[in-house]
């Protein structure tokens, strides 16, 4: 008995070590390495495009997100906005913005990739060269657009845009901690691997892809992350996404307690069965295509979000310890500790790199509050996991 339990032990240590090796990697190549940056695209004279805008029930925020877009498109007619089981006005105050508006009534396929797919397929006809996925509920920085259009003109691949959350005017430690993790998740990982050119995973705003690339994919999905399904079906294809951190864009994390852990379900809930479905895929076809960057790219999404690592790493420690003084071997605890100084000098260097200004140290002291916080989302995946797509309430002001 003693025997099988060191073994499963030991093997659990040594699953958990590889993500733990992965994360330090992609966020010291993030740290101390740097990109060359393309700067010569600047000067290259822009493709055609259009800015695609899938939005149900956006009406609260659309109008920020289409200001910033116009002043970085010649026309208002490059921006087209599905406007998707609205019941509220928002085709309307796209339409006051001059934009280009399809209404889309459909009430058995709901959700963003649905839209998507209804947007590109109006595109068929006079498709752009370009095409950009944007969100009803982000800020798009000056010149985002254009390092968008270039790169993917460049590379003829999927782009993945700089995506940041924003914390709330109001800002309590739970959301400083989750705009930590969300800017290592968004910027600090990914970052990492463009030093290798390794692709990232699609974040779900600010995609650009070329129309040939674009027009062959499965779009129509009620998938809880269609944007990460997007990425990888598209990896497997031949088109890996790379990561731009020149285009940023930036939204704003929901204030309301309902709405976060709405948002949050649906994404984790997504990710881990998304993690569950695709990571032994991408293994075989890496073996089969004869390809690293696809198992870069399994390596890569293995790393579970950070609060569900630490829970699990706990659980493994202190199952660990207490066959330690049952008598089991000595080699998963140390196996685990490893794990958990790699993990700790990578979020840490992480956060003095990239987080310092705007996080301040002291809110690190918050982190054991977030995964308290964290753990009935996780439960909730074991005896009742979110299957279909649920749209996150808006904070209205």
């Amino acid at each position: 008995m003693i025997e099988l339990l060191d073994i499963g032990l030991l093997i659990i240590a040594i699953i958990w070590l590889i993500p733990s090796f992965v994360l330090l990697i992609e966020c010291f190549s993030a740290v101390f390495l740097q990109k060359i940056s393309n700067n010569f695209l600047k000067n290259r004279p822009l493709a055609s495009f259009k800015i695609l805008i899938p939005a149900h029930n956006e009406a609260a925020v659309i109008s920020t997100t289409l200001d910033s877009l116009l002043t970085q498109v010649e026309s208002p007619s490059q921006i087209l906005v599905v406007a998707d089981n609205c019941t509220d006005n928002t085709a309307d105050i796209a339409r006051h913005h001059q934009v280009e508006v399809l209404e889309r009534h459909d009430s058995d396929r709901r959700g963003k990739g649905f839209a998507l797919d209804f947007g590109v397929n109006a595109l068929r006809d006079n498709p752009p060269d370009i095409v950009i996925f944007m969100d009803a509920d982000c800020l798009v920085e000056p010149g985002a657009i254009a390092a968008l259009v270039r790169e993917a003109q460049s590379q003829q691949k999927p782009i993945q845009a700089l995506y940041l959350l924003e914390k709330p005017k109001h800002a309590t430690p739970k959301d400083t901690i989750s705009a930590l993790a969300f800017l290592v998740k968004n910027q600090v990982r990914p970052a990492g691997l463009a030093v290798w050119n390794l692709p990232c995973l699609l974040t779900g705003t600010g995609m650009a892809f070329p129309w040939q690339i674009i027009q062959k994919a499965t779009l129509a999905s009620d998938n809880l992350v269609e944007d990460i399904q997007l990425g990888l079906d598209l990896a497997i294809a031949g088109h890996p996404p790379q990561f731009c951190e020149q285009a940023k864009i930036t939204g704003i994390l929901p204030q309301q307690e309902q709405a976060a852990t709405s948002q949050r379900t649906r994404w984790e809930h997504g990710y881990l069965q998304t993690l569950l479905r695709q990571c032994p895929c991408l293994v075989r076809n890496a073996l089969q295509q004869k390809r690293f960057d696809l198992l870069a790219l399994a390596a890569d999404i293995s790393v579970v979000p950070l609060s569900l690592w630490v829970l699990i790493w706990l659980g493994g420690l202190t199952l660990s310890l207490v066959g330690w003084a049952l008598g089991t071997s000595l080699t998963p605890v140390i196996l685990l500790a490893i794990a958990g100084v790699c993990f700790a000098i990578a979020v840490i260097s992480a956060w003095a790199k990239f987080g310092r200004e705007e996080i301040p140290a002291k809110t690190l002291l918050a982190v054991p509050f977030y995964v308290l916080w964290k753990i009935p989302l996780y439960f909730a995946f074991l005896i009742n996991r979110q299957s279909q797509w649920v749209r996150t309430e808006r904070d209205i002001s």
